[in-house]
């Protein structure tokens, strides 16, 4: 019986004693939870009317705060500028450029301690949590017309006030909307991404980092993931999407997965546009050692690797495009580089594994021929229009290996100046054997000509040019050469002319090069005087070509013919190109009068 009331006793001692000390603490805690959390809030609000010199306030629904707990949440934040103010800051020539707008759904914050915050001013956070923020831009100032003045004082000198120091270990930001909408042109133009992540890691604000340049936004790192990215042109011409874009500041890597820029079917196209139709699909584009906070600012891209992984590029030639009547020196690589309106330096751009297409639709076969460079894989260094990067190196230079229509081995290298006033450049290739038949899918619909026998023992070719004349050395070297000359026909697709066919097997083209063995290869001079509305790869080609029918025809010099042939060769390949050059003038002007007269 004694033991039964002593336990009971110490049991009525223990219960006393356990609910006075709950008592004690939850008093306490009640307490300051329902005294910090109007006076956290009103430092917050205070806070960012200090930081943004009243141009941005913050409102919201509801705040929960756990001090012991380390735990808090705020609901329905709103964080927008107030245009009254902004609008004196425009008459006063201190208005930025940009506006943001910010809502959320949620905040939660973990591990916080509040009590440090409040009496020593340091705000330590563990991790926050936004919940479907969505993030508004506006720009109402370019380059040009921003008047805001530059204040020169860091953050932490803004807030040191108010925060001594602010640590958040990392801060998530999940199924982000963000939208971008440029007042300054004549027209509104806005954009908006959707399914984006934020990631930051390491935040860190006081006197010790407020001039530290390795972090980004004070963060170790920042990690941006963009997933399902779709986007469509104003006038339906093209679709671009992407499966993922990611971009981490710690490793300044911009990574994209499936990169598409999809056309509208060709019909549907050609009917609606009389430009060029371009296409690709890119497994993979990296860009490395991105400096994100230079485009951030300047809008200038600057990378060390742009690699491109695996996929196509496809080119197709608008058959119902108007007729150029002014100098296509836009289409050469190094004009349209020098005249990029970004500032751009990409150290090098690697090509791995990518097939590489050109169609044309010809009128008079009806049919669609294509070139095709398949498993492309290289390298173009210096690629670049800054002025610093230019007074060190001025050559930009590209070195590509393909397989020619999937088949013969091609290799081919540009050297752009791409400073100089005449735009020089040189390219010189080889092509490895292969069997002559496989360009049929090209030469058959543009050139109504059949390859019915012929294997390429070599070709290799070595040109210098400027914006105007191309002159080099082309040698073809190939065996049994045999074609049928065409005609369109609406059964058969194509039909043979014989007796054009007989005639050029026969009297004009020669079946090998070299005729005989131990007789010397044919070779030819070229020298191709370009028309102006010439575009860059067709000068390329028929200055190619031009050697190539030259040994085809016979009428290439042997190399060991003595110099005084080689200078009559020379002048004749000079004043055939002049010749060409007239005929190709002539023809411009007969269908630019044809085209007016219509």
């Amino acid at each position: 019986m004694a033991a039964k009331i002593f336990t009971s006793k110490a049991q009525r001692v223990i219960f006393i004693v356990v609910t006075t000390l709950a008592v004690l603490v939850l008093i306490p805690v009640l307490f300051i939870n329902s005294y910090l959390k109007p006076i956290l809030s009103k430092k917050l609000k205070a806070s960012v009317l200090q930081g943004t010199d009243s141009l941005y306030n913050i409102t919201f629904s509801e705040a929960e705060l756990h001090v012991f707990r380390g735990d808090a949440a705020v609901h329905n934040i709103i964080l927008k500028p107030d245009t009254t103010v902004y609008q004196k800051l425009k008459r006063s020539g201190k208005a930025p450029g940009n506006l943001y707008e910010l809502h959320v759904k949620g905040l939660s914050v973990s591990n916080i301690r509040a009590l440090k915050f409040y009496f020593s001013k340091k705000l330590e956070i563990g991790k926050i949590t936004l919940t479907a923020p969505q993030i508004k831009v506006g720009k109402y100032l370019d380059k040009q017309t921003d008047t805001s003045a530059k204040d020169k004082r860091t953050l932490y000198q803004k807030i040191s006030k108010s925060i001594k120091l602010i640590r958040v270990d990392q801060i998530n930001l999940d199924d982000v909307l963000f939208t971008y909408t440029n007042y300054t042109g004549k027209k509104t133009a806005a954009s908006s991404l959707k399914h984006m992540s934020l990631k930051a890691t390491g935040l860190l604000i006081d006197s010790a980092t407020q001039a530290d340049t390795s972090r980004t936004l004070f963060c170790k790192d920042i990690t941006a993931r963009l997933n399902n990215f779709n986007w469509q042109t104003a006038n339906g011409l093209y679709k671009y999407k992407a499966k993922s874009v990611t971009l981490s500041t710690q490793t300044s890597r911009l990574t994209a997965t499936v990169l598409v820029m999809q056309p509208l079917a060709s019909a549907a196209f050609f009917a609606k546009s009389r430009d060029d139709r371009f296409a690709f699909n890119l497994d993979t584009v990296v860009l490395k050692n991105f400096d994100y906070q230079n485009y951030h600012t300047k809008g200038n891209i600057s990378v060390s690797d742009l690699v491109i992984g695996k996929g196509f590029f496809e080119v197709s030639s608008n058959p119902n495009g108007p007729l150029q009547t002014t100098d296509r020196l836009v289409t050469f690589p190094h004009w349209a580089i020098r005249n990029f309106k970004t500032n751009i330096k990409i150290d090098t751009l690697r090509i791995k594994n990518v097939d590489v297409a050109y169609k044309e639709y010809h009128k008079q076969s009806q049919k669609t021929g294509a070139v095709k460079f398949n498993h492309a894989t290289g390298r173009i260094v210096n690629i670049t229009n800054n002025k610093e990067a230019l007074a060190k190196n001025n050559i930009c230079k590209a070195f590509i290996s393909s397989r020619f229509m999937g088949v013969g081995k091609f290799d081919v290298s540009f050297t752009f100046n791409l400073s100089d006033a005449d735009y020089k450049y040189n390219y010189k290739g080889t092509l490895g054997p292969m069997d002559m038949r496989a360009a049929n899918p090209a030469v058959m619909p543009l050139g109504m000509v059949q390859i019915t026998s012929g294997t390429v023992r070599s070709l290799k070719f070595n040109v210098g040019s400027t914006q105007k004349v191309s002159t080099g050395q082309v040698a073809f070297l190939y065996n049994n050469l045999k074609v049928n000359v065409l005609r369109k026909d609406d059964e058969k697709g194509y039909s043979k002319k014989s007796i054009l066919s007989l005639l050029a097997n026969s009297f004009v083209l020669k079946g090998d090069n070299p005729d005989d063995k131990g007789k010397s290869p044919r070779s030819a001079s070229v020298k191709f005087i370009r028309p102006s509305n010439f575009p860059f790869f067709q000068t390329v080609w028929l200055t190619i070509l031009d050697g190539i029918k030259s040994c085809a025809m016979g009428k290439a010099v042997e190399k060991d013919a003595d110099v005084d042939d080689k200078r009559k060769a020379k002048h004749k390949a000079a004043e055939k190109a002049k010749e060409n050059k007239e005929k190709e003038d002539k023809k411009f002007r007969q269908k630019l009068k044809k085209g007016k007269e219509n």
